[in-house]
């Protein structure tokens, strides 16, 4: 396991991701749109965080609710979003689509991914929806720049399916599983015993979990005390 868990909250503009590090978060995921569970962020909103903070920051990349694509029109302004956002010196990405089937969208995958210049980017929650969850492991194992899925097991959070994909993936070198989605301090310690070693918190960094007040650095440093 190693010596510092990773941490990884949830930021929507400049002063969230200030005090997300402020309480010591190691990584952003930077949204817009948390009423549709995150949508890109404009790239103001990136500059602005990018200026913030000197951790990393994973941008999400997605236009519309849902895990479709959106057919042509939507891969193209997909595309178009993370070519800006690339330009603009985003350097790590949020990302995944579903077909209408629940499988892995990997034509949309792979031509987002091939605008990204090798950057590392993490499959999202897309795989919380899939028909086939080993089939989604197995469609996106390879694909060039993914190190993380993030991921809370299934519709909840999935203790047993988290900790054993986990595992499984360790062993293959495959991506690292971020846990994340519904997560809460009393996950942690079945999660910890079963080597999960990465942590994604949302609305558990906002005082009453509101997403209207900004991320409070002292619940932040909570959540980091207890790794």
């Amino acid at each position: 396991m190693p010596s510092r868990l990773l941490l990884e909250i949830i930021a929507i503009d400049a002063i969230d991701a200030h005090h997300a590090v402020l309480g010591g978060a190691d990584r952003l995921e930077l949204v817009s749109g948390m009423e549709v569970a995150g949508l890109s962020p404009s790239v103001d909103t990136f500059r602005a965080a990018r200026d913030a903070v000197d951790v990393p920051i994973r941008v999400m990349i997605r236009l519309q609710g849902g895990f479709s694509a959106g057919g042509r029109a939507g891969l193209d302004a997909l595309v178009a979003s993370a070519e800006a956002l690339r330009r603009a010196g985003a350097d790590e990405f949020v990302l995944g689509w579903l077909d209408d089937r629940g499988h892995v969208d990997l034509d949309a995958v792979r031509t987002v991914v091939s605008h990204l210049d090798g950057c590392a980017w993490t499959f999202h929650k897309a795989i919380d929806h899939a028909s086939n969850r080993d089939a989604v492991y197995d469609a996106i194992r390879d694909l060039p720049g993914l190190d993380t899925v993030l991921t809370s097991g299934g519709p909840d959070v999935a203790l047993d399916v988290l900790t054993a994909e986990a595992s499984r993936e360790r062993a293959r070198g495959g991506p690292e599983i971020l846990v994340g989605g519904g997560l809460r301090v009393p996950h942690l310690a079945p999660l910890l015993a079963g080597g999960v070693t990465a942590f994604h918190f949302g609305s558990a960094a906002r005082p009453d979990g509101s997403w209207s007040a900004p991320i409070s650095a002292d619940l932040v440093r909570a959540l980091r005390d207890r790794l």
